[in-house]
């Protein structure tokens, strides 16, 4: 399964959009149309959102997230530390689940 989530680094709540066996382009652009709508409905002020560089992000993707006024933030390539927070989320969740905690 994939899950698409998003982090809040000031107060690190987690938002998980989905999940699917299967992602794809039309997929992760109604994700991103549900966070912008989540973000509106909560009074949210987003900046930035950074994610890696996956090639099941369309250009539609980044343009939804910018005209509501968030700039997305590519993954710098050799840069592990750059989205470190969501990265240790993902191990700690992934190895909370397969142990059984």
């Amino acid at each position: 399964m994939y899950v698409l989530a998003v982090i809040e680094h000031a107060s690190r709540r987690i938002r998980i959009l989905g999940a699917t066996a299967h992602p794809t382009a039309a997929w992760v652009t109604q994700a991103a149309r549900n966070l912008v709508m989540d973000i509106e409905d909560a009074g949210c002020q987003v900046k930035y959102l950074i994610r890696d560089r996956d090639g099941k992000y369309p250009a539609l993707f980044d343009a939804i997230l910018a005209d509501a006024g968030i700039t997305v933030v590519r993954s710098g390539v050799g840069v592990p530390r750059m989205n470190a927070v969501m990265e240790r989320w993902v191990r700690t969740s992934c190895a909370s689940y397969s142990t059984g905690r």
